[in-house]
């Protein structure tokens, strides 16, 4: 039995206060396109559900962030989008940019009404521009996909939102079940939509009011104050020489993303994926609580960066600038990946989408070298300005051992090629590509 709307409402958020629903203009019998028996369907959907419209909308409070929230009755008709549910829709959106709120979804659908014909489809058009508004307003929007999410449910608020949770084992896709091909339905679930990139986080429904509270604060609670760059976590001492600073920056014992996140963060929570079917393992993406103030990090964690790893920091720091939410990024790869498959995925075009994203950001970003800085691929991390590095950490044009292949070197001459790429700490911060050497 799937729960309605109210109760939906009820268990994520307090002090709920319904909007006024928007006055209905005059329609013909059955609907627009005259649906033999739609209007007695309606009504018996009302009976049922006690409610006038597949969605309930209203303002809540969670955990001390107010937002509007537009929840899905399934038992109205399957949830389906019809011209008034698009009134509403609307009406919602309107008055969450009227009060400056964020707009939380809690979507259980089936897709658009059959019985309104191509009047419930483009319904999906009018959804999709209250939400590009949104956008422009700085308004962040949370999407909750309920069991099921499908449809133009699924193609605008669930997959088009801002951050994506989903309750485990919903059914989620573009394709209701009744009209999938036959075979492996397995794609059409919350976690194979986590594991493509295209759903944030699987949240059990009793915790779903605290994560969601939790998210809002972080989307709205910025301060407006660059990040400070974390402090160093491993060893003090800095290189004697180019392959002793590699050294250091390979050691296995060497602190990596996860302990300096950590260590800076009082909490946080973190997006799922690149929303184009790839998760990088090697890369964190996400927001994080300071002191009180909300920041935003894009990480590397030591292994060759996956195009997928590009979007979805690319998808982080265009994110947080929309919001004004300051970004901290942590630069640790031997490079991106270059294999056949990183670039049949587009692994060029995906560094252009983060060294743009950097470029472009209107909101401060801090960059920290905490390990290794391997070309290009960690340079679309650093900001050209604002780049600091921790004394176990290099930087460099290349590889020693690209390096040296590339300049047509016996292997014996790696670390005599490290030396003279001069890409210990010290050495970037007299050439001006790093600001400083943080100490503990």
């Amino acid at each position: 039995m799937r729960e309605g709307a109210r109760a939906v409402i009820g268990a994520v958020c307090s002090g709920f206060t319904e909007l006024p629903a928007p006055p209905e203009g005059g329609s013909a019998a059955d609907g627009p396109i005259g649906w033999p028996g739609y209007d007695d369907a309606r009504a018996r959907a009302a009976e049922r559900t006690g409610e006038a419209e597949s969605v309930v909308c209203g303002v809540g409070d969670f955990g001390g962030t107010a937002a509007v929230v537009i929840a899905w009755e399934f038992g109205f008709l399957g949830g389906s989008v019809g011209r008034r549910t698009g009134d509403r829709i609307e009406a919602a959106f309107t008055r969450a940019r009227e009060l400056r709120t964020p707009v939380v979804s809690m979507i259980a659908t089936g897709g658009s009404r059959m019985q309104e014909g191509m009047a419930a489809l483009s319904q999906l058009q009018r959804i999709a521009r209250q939400a590009a508004l949104m956008r422009d307003a700085g308004l962040p929007q949370i999407a909750v996909a309920r069991d099921p999410t499908t449809g133009g449910g699924w193609a605008t608020l669930g997959a088009g939102s801002d951050v994506t949770l989903a309750l485990p084992g919903a059914q989620i896709g573009f394709a209701g079940s009744r009209v999938r091909p036959p075979g492996d339905t397995s794609a059409y679930t919350a976690e194979s939509q986590l594991a493509s990139g295209h759903v944030d986080q699987i949240v059990p429904a009793a915790e779903l009011g605290e994560r969601l509270g939790r998210w809002l604060s972080l989307l709205t609670g910025a301060d407006g104050r660059p990040a400070a760059p974390p402090a160093a976590l491993g060893s003090v001492d800095l290189p004697a020489d180019g392959w002793a600073a590699v050294r250091a920056a390979r050691a296995p014992t060497r602190p990596r993303a996860e302990s300096y996140l950590d260590a800076y963060f009082d909490w946080r929570e973190e997006l799922g994926g690149d929303r184009c079917g790839g998760v990088d393992p090697g890369v964190r993406c996400g927001f994080g609580m300071r002191s009180g103030a909300a920041i935003a990090y894009a990480a590397q964690c030591g292994t060759a960066t996956l195009p997928s790893g590009f979007r979805t920091a690319a998808r982080l720091i265009r994110l947080a600038d929309r919001l004004g939410i300051p970004v901290l990024t942590l630069v640790d790869t031997p490079g991106a990946a270059n294999d056949p498959d990183a670039e049949r995925s587009g692994a060029g075009a995906a560094i252009a989408e983060v060294f743009a994203a950097v470029a472009g950001a209107r909101v401060p970003v801090t960059t920290l070298v905490i390990g290794e800085g391997g070309s290009g691929g960690a340079l679309a991390f650093a900001h050209p300005g604002r780049t600091w590095v921790t004394p176990d950490s290099y930087f460099s044009v290349t590889s020693p051992e690209a390096a040296t292949s590339i300049l047509k070197r016996p292997s014996e001459e790696v670390p005599a090629t490290a030396n003279q790429l001069r890409l210990r700490p010290q050495d970037l911060v007299e050439l001006g590509v790093a600001r400083g050497i943080v100490g503990r």
